[in-house]
């Protein structure tokens, strides 16, 4: 018998650097994700979202909200789930043979196939992140096949990137764009087969009623969605008018993240901005890169820029 699995590395883990650096939680500035910072607005939630299970009418405006949003092609079916992260997990198991990843890359996908993984480009399941975490990278309509595997959880941001209409099987995040990551909102855009075979994996209820609720209202709202991708696009570039202000360079990113690249290691700049409680991701694999989310208001802008 084995024991308990490392933790994978991601963005977030403000306790431990609370715990290393000092202050309460609540003191810190956190720029380790890419989640947007300034989310969709909650209104209230129905009292039955609360204290009734979900019912299929509820899942049905869901994922017509959906289909609509990402523009889904006819013919091709769509199934919510609690997170991107929770699709990624139940993929392996209804999608067989050996992958190859395109990484770096988000970590997750690679736990989750584990030795099925392979460098052989021409593998049967292929997996790219698009744009890529943390380098922004873009895949090319030309290298996409019948079983390729796309995580569009950055997408949002331009939806003009989206390879929905290839006819690959695609992951969707609802918590990055729209803000409400603790939601846990994700969806899966395939073939109606490889549909059916994930919704059994599910159960019955797979979605909280007040994701439903709040998911359908935010997918439904194009107007904040526009507003959303300019304000993103502004605040992307002020950031990189800060950081570049400092010598560094820009490895990539989207506009929800920018990853940078640091020449004397990312890792003391993330240890300077702690101090100021400011929390940052660095990258195992590439010491000189260090990424940073966007901030949400303006004195969390002029925090940051203090500390710089």
């Amino acid at each position: 018998m084995t024991g308990p699995t490392a933790p994978r590395d991601h963005g977030g883990g403000l306790d431990a650097a609370a715990s290393r650096f000092g202050g309460a939680r609540s003191d810190w500035l956190d720029l380790s994700t890419g989640i947007n910072p300034v989310p969709y607005p909650l209104s209230d939630i129905p009292a039955s979202a609360w204290t009734q299970l979900p019912d299929h009418g509820a899942m049905d405006r869901l994922l017509s909200a959906a289909r609509t949003f990402w523009n889904v092609p006819d013919g091709t079916a769509i199934a919510a789930a609690p997170g991107a992260s929770a699709i990624i997990a139940r993929l392996p198991h209804l999608m067989p043979g050996d992958v190859h990843i395109t990484e770096p890359t988000y970590n997750e996908w690679r736990a989750a196939f584990g030795p099925r993984v392979t460098n052989a480009p021409d593998a049967p399941i292929r997996i790219h992140v698009h744009p890529n975490n943390p380098d922004g990278r873009h895949l090319n309509a030309d290298a996409i096949t019948e079983s390729t595997i796309i995580d569009e959880s950055f997408v949002d941001e331009d939806p003009a990137l989206s390879h929905i209409a290839s006819g690959a099987t695609i992951v969707k995040s609802f918590g990055k764009f729209w803000g409400l990551a603790g939601l846990r909102l994700g969806f899966l855009i395939g073939t109606p087969n490889l549909i059916e075979q994930f919704q059994h994996t599910l159960g019955p209820w797979p979605i909280s009623g007040p994701a439903l609720a709040v998911g359908t209202k935010a997918l439904s709202d194009h107007t904040w969605a526009q507003n959303t991708r300019t304000s993103l696009l502004r605040d992307a570039a002020r950031l990189d008018d800060l950081i570049l202000s400092t010598g560094a360079t820009l490895v990539g990113g989207t506009t929800l993240f920018r990853t940078y690249h640091i020449a004397d290691g990312a890792d003391r700049w993330q240890e300077r901005l702690a101090q100021h409680h400011i929390w940052t991701r660095t990258f195992p694999y590439a010491p000189t890169w260090l990424r940073l989310g966007l901030p949400g208001t303006e004195p969390d802008w002029q925090r940051l820029e203090a500390a710089l």
